[in-house]
């Protein structure tokens, strides 16, 4: 992720501990936590090979097979009821565990889909289990203990491509959430993740003229002569553009044969932003570069496009507890929110409920996301260390919603203060 601007998150003074009865026992957030904690580490060895595993056998968006049935399949067997299929995919999952009457519903979000070529370059063979993780350890906390609150975990599918989140809110799936959590891996240091790019897609499919490539070119009309046109028409307009927006594609279909005239080609391009405005704006001068192609070559042009990700609404209440609980468990986080110029479908899930997501270091500054080298990070031995790290933090965050209503109050007023804004 490349780093953006960062807003400084107020440090508050320590709150004072907060006590739950349980029969004739009192126990305490500290002795609740120290609990999650030893229950991580009791299941550290499996939650390893889960990741691992997942690593080893990697599943592109929407067919994570494999991965969603180890993780569910934990889940069952630590206790959970587990529903698949909630949101139309096959590989989605929605596990629960009720304690007390009432309480706050706390869901933390699992992504296990992979990269084409590069495997689990993005690191969410630590997401899902962390996600697993976390949940279980909550559960063995909060067991028997009366103290009011729901343990939701979400298998999310094809972050990566797809949106299964998106999904997942379309559904209504988070109607009765109140904060929603979730880590990533990283590179760099330790952080928590503030705005994150929204997303507009086109598909441009040029039509030409085939004609032999040697003979009779005259006759033909050059479909990728057009594509190759507009990528320079687009490339000019990286000079007349805000700093946050991205723009980029790939040709997916060039031509059949090259002593042929290409008469179709498609490309496929992505515009990203923080503000749906710029993105509105800047998707008319896209598409009248693409038009540029089509009118100097003569071909004909197909244009489709849709919105993809929303942008990620970082909430400081939840952030704030996030870092505390890291640091608790030995880990160096930086004080800001950072954004980032990437994009993900966590940001359809901000702007449903409250939402953190933290960022885990497994790698240097210098390791580029979605590259060998990290996909290599995430199953080394400092990504499982960040993977029980995660689910510790996790954990313990969810943990402090529910024992604390008024944390979770405040967080919710931040949360429509923005969403309102």
């Amino acid at each position: 992720m490349m780093k953006g601007k960062q807003a400084g998150i107020a440090k508050a003074a320590p709150a004072e501990p907060r006590y739950h009865r349980r029969g004739e026992a009192q126990m305490s957030a500290t002795e609740l936590k120290k609990k999650v904690s030893l229950a991580v580490d009791e299941m550290r060895d499996e939650l390893v090979s889960i990741s691992l595993s997942i690593h080893k056998n990697p599943e592109l968006a929407f067919n994570e097979r494999k991965a969603a049935a180890w993780l569910s399949g934990f889940l069952e067997k630590q206790g959970f009821s587990v529903k698949r299929n909630v949101a139309g995919m096959e590989t989605d999952f929605y596990a629960s565990f009720v304690s007390g009457q009432g309480g706050p519903a706390i869901a933390i979000l699992g992504e296990y889909d992979a990269l084409p070529e590069v495997g689990h370059a993005c690191g969410h063979n630590i997401i899902g289990t962390s996600a697993v993780g976390a949940g279980a350890a909550l559960k063995k906390a909060l067991e028997g203990s009366g103290i009011p609150g729901r343990v939701l975990v979400l298998g999310t599918p094809a972050e990566e491509g797809g949106g299964g989140k998106v999904f997942m809110v379309d559904k209504g799936i988070f109607k009765d959430v109140d904060a929603a959590l979730m880590v990533h891996p990283t590179s760099g240091a330790t952080r928590i993740g503030g705005r994150s790019t929204a997303t507009h897609s086109f598909l441009f499919d040029y039509y030409g003229k085939a004609a032999h490539a040697a003979s009779a070119p005259t006759e033909g009309v050059n479909a990728l002569d057009a594509a190759n046109i507009f990528f320079h028409a687009v490339a000019c307009l990286r000079q007349h553009v805000p700093e946050d927006v991205r723009m980029h594609g790939i040709i997916t279909k060039g031509g059949d044969a090259v002593n042929i005239i290409p008469e179709h080609t498609q490309v496929r391009y992505l515009l990203r932003s923080y503000s749906m405005k710029t993105i509105a704006r800047i998707a008319e001068k896209v598409k009248a570069c693409a038009r540029a192609g089509a009118v100097a070559t003569g071909c004909r042009l197909e244009i489709e496009e849709k919105d993809g990700y929303k942008a990620r609404i970082p909430n400081k209440v939840l952030s704030r507890l996030f870092i505390e609980n890291m640091r608790s468990f030995g880990e160096e986080v930086l004080d800001e929110i950072t954004d980032g110029k990437g994009s993900t479908d966590f940001g359809d899930v901000s702007l449903a409920v409250p939402s953190c997501n933290g960022y885990v270091s497994i790698a240097p500054e210098n390791v580029a996301g979605h590259s060998r080298e990290f996909c290599a990070a995430s199953a080394s031995e400092k990504g499982m260390q960040a993977l029980i790290l995660s689910a510790k933090s996790l954990a313990a965050t969810a943990l402090d919603l529910i024992l604390d209503p008024a944390v979770l109050t405040k967080a919710k007023e931040e949360f429509l203060a923005k969403k309102d804004a």
